[in-house]
């Protein structure tokens, strides 16, 4: 009902007049890339098509290889209360889709009609959302943009196109921030949820709304939501530049600006450069700074040293350490805290926790020793204490955990992986030990345990472990890897990246190079009961294809077969 309730508020919203957008040859300006001008182009000369022939302009969007419909480029048409009225998949037309979502729950047609209709003077405008291209069914990202159309008959329309496009334009990030600071100067900080909720129109690829109040306290920032309340405002980068101070400074004649720095994109570690467009917010006799920024093509990353460490060396030196902790117990504490020795390096060093999660020892934070760990959560919320203790106390009494947190001095969440295992001291006392890494290589030692050990939970639980499986805070969903449980004839049961592909068929799948992806896996499981198979395949989110390397098995459970399997993707 509230839906249907939007809409309603939507056509109200859209009236006569307001302002057209430029033409095609005022465009460039406006937008970095041809591409973009283009479907900006194409969509005023169908909606202008519109308002002087009316419907009688639908025949023309629906003519197969038109100007209007190329590939994956073609115009729709919607109305104001959602019937979508010309589309390239016939089975979509005339009915109401008010309804359909995007893979994240974000609304699609109720924010193409708000793009085009919520703000009266502003009859045009983009909405972000993943999409399959034409015949596929891999979610990919789209920018589609609209303008509202009033035909001869005085009926009102939404046209639009849509490309799918890894690039954001930097007028992509000026609309979301003048729309946040619309919404906060109506409602003020009752706004800033909004900003964090994953089915709205603010969290779109790399970008998000960040909100900073005048005294450089972080107020909002789903991306790092780490630093929400934390004073930055003597924050530098990676090469030493005030990030808060600059912002306050292009603010403070002008009200708005841009600033560039480097900063890490969500979920990454290493800063890249960062274009962010920055305005105020006013608010009775209060002021915010909004803004959002873009990560240009090519833009140049900071370099990170090349770690030594890798998963087997790190997992090698976890059982080494364990053999001293049986021998000696508490009494090997100080070897292992003496820094530059073996135990304990840079960032790498060895904690022990009681299997009641009581932390006992911590080479690099002593302050942490006497604390319960059970129920510490990452910046993801990610329960890994819980995981600590449920990797401890597993039958193998060893594996991998991944979560977010800082490296010591920092502020950036990033991923760190710990090796885990069960020891027994001298006094008869079970603890867990564990050592971790900072963005630790992903290989195939890492894919291999985090497969067997969902392929050990299907197999004793059956379908009972796919919500398990599914759990974004849990162990089978980290960086860009996550496991997926197909049928042995290709349906897929279980893909918590890519929930829009469970239930289908996708043993006809082809990569690039027309591999027949899910089928050569599922010989491979069927046949051998495990291996590995390589191909081009898309990480979740992204529409530049990376080389894949996956590991599958075949499980046993209640009668059933399943094929689990987990991938690694090369950058």
């Amino acid at each position: 009902m509230w839906r249907r309730a939007l809409a309603v508020a939507v056509l109200a919203l859209a009236v006569v007049g307001g302002p057209r957008p430029a033409a095609a040859a005022e465009l460039g300006p406006r937008y970095e890339h041809k591409e973009t001008r283009d479907l900006v182009a194409l969509v005023t000369e169908a909606a202008d098509l519109v308002q002087t022939q009316g419907e009688a302009a639908f025949s023309d969007f629906r003519a197969t290889g038109s100007r209007w419909r190329q590939e994956a480029t073609y115009i729709f048409v919607l109305d104001l209360q959602g019937n979508m009225l010309v589309h390239l998949d016939p089975a979509m037309e005339g009915r109401n889709q008010l309804d359909l979502k995007d893979i994240n729950g974000k609304p699609i047609i109720l924010g193409l009609l708000q793009a085009a209709t919520a703000v009266p003077e502003k009859q045009e405008g983009w909405f972000h959302y993943q999409w399959p291209i034409p015949g596929g069914i891999l979610p990919r990202w789209k920018s589609s943009y609209v303008r509202l159309a009033i035909a001869p008959s005085g009926k009102r329309y939404v046209v639009g196109s849509g490309v799918y496009n890894d690039r954001m334009e930097r007028m992509f990030v000026v609309d979301e921030v003048n729309d946040a600071v619309n919404l906060i100067e109506r409602h003020g900080d009752q706004a800033f949820a909004r900003f964090h909720d994953p089915t709205g129109p603010f969290l779109v690829k790399d970008s998000y709304i960040f909100v900073i109040d005048p005294s450089g306290i972080e107020r909002v920032n789903p991306a790092f939501p780490n630093l929400e309340g934390r004073d930055l405002l003597d924050l530098k980068d990676a090469q030493g530049k005030p990030v808060i101070r600059s912002m306050f400074k292009a603010v403070e004649s002008a009200d708005a600006g841009w600033v560039d720095y480097m900063w890490p994109k969500p979920g990454e570690s290493v800063s890249t450069l960062k274009s962010a467009y920055v305005r105020k917010a006013k608010w009775g006799d209060k002021w915010f700074l909004v803004g959002c920024g873009v990560y240009l093509a090519d833009a140049p990353k900071a370099q990170r040293p090349a770690g030594e460490m890798t998963a087997p060396k790190l997992a090698t030196l976890v059982r080494e350490g364990a053999a001293v902790f049986e021998r000696k117990g508490e009494k090997a504490y100080p070897e292992f805290r003496k820094k530059g020795a073996k135990w304990f390096h840079g960032d790498t060093y060895f904690f022990v926790w009681a299997m009641d999660g009581s932390r006992e020892f911590h080479a690099a934070d002593a302050t942490l020793e006497g604390r319960n760990g059970r129920t510490v959560k990452d910046a993801l919320g990610r329960p890994y204490g819980q995981m600590f203790l449920e990797i401890a106390a597993s039958p193998a009494g060893e594996g991998w955990i991944h979560y977010m947190y800082p490296e010591p001095g920092g502020i950036f969440p990033i991923w760190k992986s710990v090796f885990l295992k069960r020891v027994t001291f001298p006094s008869g006392k079970q603890h867990l030990i564990g050592c971790g890494v900072y963005n630790l290589q992903i290989d195939q030692a890492i894919i291999k345990d985090v497969v067997d050990r969902a392929a050990a939970l299907v197999a004793e639980r059956g379908k009972g472990a796919f919500g398990a499986l599914r759990d974004k805070t849990g162990p089978f969903l980290f960086m860009d890897t996550y496991v997926f449980v197909d049928s042995p004839d290709g349906i897929e049961l279980v893909n918590a990246a890519q929930p829009s592909l469970e239930g289908k068929n996708v043993s006809d799948l082809r990569d690039l190079s027309g591999k027949a992806v899910a089928r050569e896996y599922l010989a491979l499981a069927l046949r051998d009961g495990e291996g590995w198979v390589e191909y081009h395949w898309y990480k979740p989110g992204q529409n530049t294809p990376s080389l894949k390397r996956t590991y599958v098995r075949k499980v046993q459970a209640g009668g059933e077969t399943y094929i689990v399997g987990a991938g690694i993707c090369a950058d």
